[in-house]
Parts: C-alpha cells; sequence; structure tokens
C-alpha cells in the first residue's frame, strides 16, 4: 500500500475508533447529573440571577419577575420588580415577607419556613439533591439540558412533584413545583453570575417607618 493509502486508512480507522468510543458512552443518570448540580452550587458562596415567576391554582393565575440573590450560609432575597416593592428575604436567622402598601411585615423564623420559593437556598449549601428528593428521575430535556425530577422530603402534604431543569455542567434554568391540590407555580432563571458581589446590608430588612411586624406563618 502506498504511503498516502496508509494515511488515509490510518485516519479512517481513528474516525472509526473514536465514533465507536463515544457511540458506547452511556448516558447519564439521575444521580450523575445530581452530582453535578451539587458540585455547581456547592463551590459558590454567592449567586445572581434573573427570575421569572408564574402560578396557576385555586382560580388565579399571576406572573412576577424580579432578581434573586443567594449568600452562603442560608441567605436569600427575591426582590420583584414585578409587583415592584414586594419583597421575599431570608437573613438567615429570619424570613420577612412583605409588599409595598401591606399594612404589616410578616416575620416566621427561617427554620420553621415552608415556602416554595425555599428549595434553591439549600442549594448553596452542602446538602445533596439526592438526599432532598424522593424517588429522584432524570429525563431529557431541549438543548442538552435535563430535568430531575422527584418529591420533596419533609412537604409530602403539600408538593406532590419538585422538578429542576438544569444545564449539563448543573445550573438551575428553571423550577416547576406541581402541589398535592394541582396548583403549578414555575420559576426561570437567567443571567446567572456565581460568585457575585453582595452589598453590605443587601439581606439585612428594616420594616417601613410605622409598618408593625407580625410574626405567624407566611402567606400562602
Amino acid at each position: 500500500m502506498r504511503r498516502g493509502g496508509l494515511f488515509l486508512a490510518v485516519v479512517l480507522f481513528s474516525i472509526g475508533l473514536q465514533s465507536g468510543l463515544h457511540a458506547q458512552q452511556p448516558s447519564p443518570s439521575a444521580q450523575d447529573v445530581a452530582q453535578r448540580v451539587d458540585r455547581h452550587y456547592n463551590q459558590l458562596h454567592s449567586l445572581r440571577a434573573g427570575f421569572s415567576e408564574s402560578y396557576e391554582g385555586m382560580g388565579m393565575r399571576r406572573t412576577e419577575s424580579g432578581t434573586l440573590l443567594l449568600l452562603k450560609p442560608g441567605q436569600m432575597k427575591w426582590e420583584y420588580s414585578s409587583p415592584a416593592g414586594k419583597l421575599f428575604l431570608i437573613d438567615g436567622k429570619f424570613a420577612w415577607f412583605y409588599s409595598r402598601g401591606d399594612s404589616q411585615v410578616q416575620r416566621i423564623s427561617a427554620k420553621e419556613l415552608d415556602d416554595l420559593r425555599s428549595p434553591l437556598r439549600f442549594l448553596l449549601g452542602h446538602t445533596k439533591l439526592e438526599g432532598e428528593l424522593n424517588n429522584l428521575r432524570l429525563a431529557a430535556a431541549p438543548n442538552g439540558r435535563f430535568t430531575l425530577s422527584g418529591q420533596p422530603k419533609g412537604q409530602e402534604k403539600r408538593v406532590a412533584r419538585l422538578t429542576l431543569t438544569v444545564t449539563a455542567d448543573g445550573a438551575i434554568t428553571g423550577i416547576e413545583i406541581e402541589e398535592t391540590d394541582g396548583a403549578l407555580t414555575r420559576f426561570s432563571f437567567t443571567g446567572e453570575q456565581t460568585n457575585a458581589p453582595v452589598p453590605a446590608g443587601a439581606f439585612r430588612f428594616t420594616p417601613p417607618a410605622g409598618v408593625p411586624v407580625v410574626n405567624g406563618l407566611p402567606p400562602v
């Protein structure tokens, strides 16, 4: 065989071998993708992203949006631009709920919080996603993404299913929460900034002058 023919044969064999190796690579498991999510978030100390939130249930529909800020350990701030003036904040000790014009500020111990916006807070800690969801399932999603679905532990009476949409490297781009009464809440995230700078006092909430603070359960 001439040198040119030999070279071509080697190249073709190499391409065929690489194609065979790629074809034999197994699809990731739910555990594999969950671990990617863990690695992506557990290495961060802060995160900023834009969010949109939609809710359908109990004869109501609403869509809201704003900015999410997370900071270890256990601090989370949902600052709404639509509707402007709405705030949900966890300062590490308490969770605060307030919308501009409300007659009172609601406050509850962070340890007692049972809110649908809470799951992402735990991903900025050192927990394992596999330990947060029962019956973890994986499915392919458009644009090379995946969905991870399961039933959140400890919320069996309220949440029937939680689904995360994640990129191949473990970044969350969406959360869908189906409640046991059929209500459906969706969050989508854009412009994720990892280890974003956090202004001093970003998680300090001061009630507006003359607005009383009421300790109790947060709004449904």
